[in-house]
């Protein structure tokens, strides 16, 4: 009988916490039962309230719509479930697409922000701001005509400044100035034409001759032909 005892117990322990399983599901059944009812409760009296006002929207629009148009709206409804299906397909295939580019979107706009704000602490804005000014001003000083002669002469005025930009020609313009700039003009000595001569016979001078005798001969070498201007058409 002792050897029994904790078997029993132990069978009676298992059949409790079966019992109480039972019971929790029980509660839930009942649980959700009540929940069912209060749901069907809610559905009830909604409907009660729906079904007069649905009737009398109906009601209003009875002398409207005919039978035979509900029918044909029907039909034509179910000839275009294709139709129906291939654009739900193609707006949720765009919902996706859209879903997946907004965060590059995002992104982009993010740079751009970046990009425009660095250019803004580095004056870009403030100096278009000013170039703009400049093109104004251009536009108030000169004709039509002065921007068409300076459109047939771009090419021969960006040469000039090739030319001008070259190293050698930047160093012989500095010289220029730098000489220039050294030049007291307020000390400058009267020469007398004894003095002119025997400086001209000097070999710097000579050679400064001789430099302004080369120019002026390949300048006239190089003198373009003058214009024909064409008559005025009558």
């Amino acid at each position: 009988m002792n050897a029994t005892d904790p078997a029993l117990a132990e069978r009676l322990e298992a059949l409790d916490r079966k019992l109480d399983l039972v019971l929790e599901e029980m509660a839930a059944v009942r649980r959700v039962r009540r929940e069912i009812d209060e749901l069907r409760d809610d559905l009830t009296r909604v409907g009660r309230e729906m079904i007069p006002a649905l009737a009398g929207e109906l009601d209003a629009v009875s002398t409207r719509v005919r039978p035979d148009d509900v029918a044909a709206l029907l039909k034509q409804v179910l000839r275009s479930v294709d139709d129906l299906n291939a654009s739900l397909a193609a707006l949720h295939a765009a919902r996706e697409l859209l879903q997946d580019a907004t965060p590059i979107a995002r992104q982009l706009m993010n740079d751009a922000v970046a990009k425009f704000d660095e250019l803004d602490r580095k004056g870009y804005f403030e100096k278009g701001r000013e170039l703009t000014r400049v093109l104004d001003n251009v536009v108030a000083n000169f004709s039509v005509e002065d921007i068409r002669l300076l459109s047939e002469n771009v090419v021969a005025i960006l040469s000039t400044v090739k030319n001008l930009t070259q190293p050698e020609m930047l160093e012989a313009i500095n010289n220029a100035v730098e000489v220039y700039k050294k030049i007291d003009f307020e000390s400058v000595e009267e020469f007398s034409l004894w003095t002119a001569f025997k400086e001209v016979n000097k070999p710097e001078m000579r050679r400064g001759l001789g430099f302004l005798i080369v120019f002026l001969r390949n300048l006239s070498a190089h003198t373009p032909a003058p214009r024909v201007v064409p008559p005025a058409r009558s």
